[in-house]
């Protein structure tokens, strides 16, 4: 594991805190198969939450531009 990703899943760790262990588990695994896709999408949430969105509204409109990329990792 590359330090970036070591560093990506700390962080998606520390963000997901208040989620259950189990479903903290099933992100980070997500965020190690493709670190990238997951740092774009955190890059256009803040970039959107910068634009005036709430947090929420930013992260729904992310993931729903991304579906079909996040389900496809989801099959894997």
């Amino acid at each position: 594991m590359s330090v970036q990703n070591f560093l990506l899943n700390q962080y998606a760790k520390w963000k997901l805190r208040d989620v259950p262990e189990e479903q903290r588990e099933q992100m980070t695994a997500l965020v190690s198969k493709d670190p990238e896709l997951f740092k774009k999408i955190g890059e256009e949430i803040e970039r959107r939450k910068k634009g005036g969105e709430s947090e929420t509204k930013a992260a729904m409109e992310v993931m729903k531009k991304h579906r079909v990329e996040l389900a496809a990792l989801m099959q894997r």
